[in-house]
């Protein structure tokens, strides 16, 4: 198993409702893989997106 760090974040108290209506409706066993799953989608959608700019990009353009 990878080896997890402890970050310190602070939410709005609506989000933790939000997260922990989640945990006790059983689609996720606690609020940090929430958290984990929600970051794993940010970034798989933003590096897509770069990735996706950087080959459209004409190659007579300088980077």
């Amino acid at each position: 198993m990878t080896k997890m760090r402890i970050i310190s974040v602070q939410l709005p108290q609506g989000l933790i409702n939000a997260m922990d209506q989640l945990v006790k409706r059983g689609a996720y066993p606690n609020r940090s893989e929430i958290i984990r799953e929600a970051i794993r989608e940010l970034l798989k959608r933003e590096l897509y997106q770069l990735e996706t700019e950087e080959r459209s990009m004409p190659d007579y353009v300088l980077k």
